[in-house]
């Protein structure tokens, strides 16, 4: 997972000239769960197929140029790791920020199921 790579090939993209907003989320593995029980690590497992109807859906909002997602599929992570990067860029922070948000939720609740461990 590469957050500057990410950037860079939105960067790329034919529409760039367009974005005015570039915003990332970078999900880590914290050390405590929702509900408080000290975690030691987590595996995420991703479902691709709805992962690439997600990023194509939210590409199609006013504004957004383009979305990039990585997640550590099936890795076990320690506290700390980096657990998903999202990156989306479109042309005012209205339209980007609430794609982040509208994407980001989609993908925790349809696309990926987290398995914690807990110390």
């Amino acid at each position: 997972m590469n957050l500057t790579r990410m950037i860079d090939t939105i960067k790329k993209h034919p529409d760039y000239h367009r974005t005015g907003m570039i915003l990332c989320h970078n999900g880590v593995v914290r050390g405590t769960s929702r509900d408080g029980r000290r975690v030691s690590g987590l595996t995420i497992s991703v479902d691709h197929e709805k992962l690439r109807q997600v990023i194509e859906r939210y590409k199609q909002q006013p504004g957004i140029i383009d979305i990039r997602v990585e997640i550590a599929d099936n890795k076990h992570l320690a506290v700390g790791d980096d657990v998903m990067l999202l990156v989306v860029a479109g042309d005012i922070r209205e339209n980007v920020i609430s794609v982040l948000n509208e994407t980001l939720n989609a993908i925790k609740t349809s696309v990926t199921n987290k398995t914690e461990f807990f110390s």
